[in-house]
């Protein structure tokens, strides 16, 4: 399938990419992946492995959109790598244990 990547085409298959992707090992998922066999990659690593050329030459969303369309699963940044919690209540909610009151006078 020809995709247009950097404002350069590519003539990429399904294969191709899986065989250029064995062998690299995946750097810590941070912002959206693309899974190539049981491995999530980021969309950066691949879109570097694939063309050769510097991560800052192209966008996350070039990359996710060849690949959704050669048939790869593509995603946003796993979900427990979200936010954090908001307040005190919230976090002892997810914790378990009562937030800490401090009465006027107490420092």
């Amino acid at each position: 399938m020809r995709c247009v990547i950097a404002r350069f085409p590519f003539d990429l298959t399904k294969p191709g990419v899986v065989e250029s992707m064995k062998g690299v090992p995946p750097e810590p998922v941070t912002g959206e992946f693309v899974i190539i066999g049981r491995r999530h990659y980021p969309a950066k690593q691949v879109g570097q492995v694939i063309t050769r050329q510097d991560r800052r030459d192209f966008s996350t969303g070039e990359v996710l959109r060849a690949m959704t369309q050669l048939g790869f699963t593509c995603g946003p940044r796993p979900a427990a790598a979200s936010a954090p919690l908001a307040g005190p209540y919230e976090q002892a909610s997810a914790t378990g244990t009562p937030p800490v009151r401090l009465t006027y006078g107490q420092v």
